[in-house]
């Protein structure tokens, strides 16, 4: 398609295909569930980029443009939480789960019976978006727990994470907090590159998430396949 010629045009043209990709990548790697090609997919992706191209003023963090990885950093910038970010303790006998239990009681000061809630834990890395006004302008590792780094150029190249709010009217700040992973499938892929390119594969999942999400070159983390699910 022919990039407009005026930027106004050009404006709405880049709007309704910004909104268009958002659509197709949830379809795709949220809901597994793909409603267009990938020829045409990429269409809409390289016309996206040829307007960006004709008029660099339009271009927005938000853009999907911005998932591809930008040039590298020197170093990651620290970012004080608002809230403590806590981890949880290993449990390696029954013992433990006992003295757990106890705490439990006591916090709840109930001597009666306590239900608990049971999952599988994710083996990621822990990250907290944050969004102002409905755009994603933060991504915070754990760090010591008040103080993490900023790794948002790598982050908005997951494009399982939107980077814009879809809702009429986002609230003025939104954190959400949850766990980058790579799927084991992805994982085994990832170690089959590595082991033609000659690189040391990485010992399992969370090893290679946290390595992939702090790459100081976002490209590096945007050829990786990771992915987040928040609590």
């Amino acid at each position: 398609m022919p990039v407009p010629k005026d930027q106004s045009s050009a404006q709405k043209k880049l709007e309704s295909l910004k909104t268009e990709i958002r659509v197709h990548d949830h379809n795709y790697y949220v809901l597994d569930r793909p409603t267009i090609s990938d020829r045409d997919y990429d269409r809409l992706f390289q016309e996206l980029l040829d307007i960006e191209q004709a008029y660099p003023e339009l271009q927005t963090p938000d853009s999907p443009s911005q998932r591809v990885g930008g040039a590298a950093i020197d170093a990651f910038e620290k970012a004080p939480h608002r809230q403590p970010m806590l981890s949880l303790s290993n449990s390696y006998s029954p013992e433990d789960i006992g003295s757990f239990d106890e705490r439990v009681r006591k916090v709840l000061e109930r001597q009666g019976e306590v239900t608990y809630f049971c999952e599988p834990k994710f083996d990621g890395l822990a990250i907290e978006l944050i969004y102002e006004n409905g755009f994603l302008t933060g991504a915070l590792t754990r760090g010591d727990g008040a103080v993490g780094e900023n790794v948002i150029s790598n982050v908005r190249t997951i494009r399982s994470i939107p980077q814009k709010l879809s809702v009429a009217k986002p609230p003025a700040l939104l954190e959400v907090r949850g766990e980058i992973l790579m799927f084991k499938k992805d994982f085994a892929a990832l170690n089959e590159a590595q082991q033609e390119d000659g690189a040391v594969p990485f010992a399992n999942p969370r090893n290679a998430a946290a390595g992939s999400l702090r790459q100081l070159d976002p490209r590096i983390t945007a050829s990786r396949t990771l992915r987040m699910f928040a609590y």
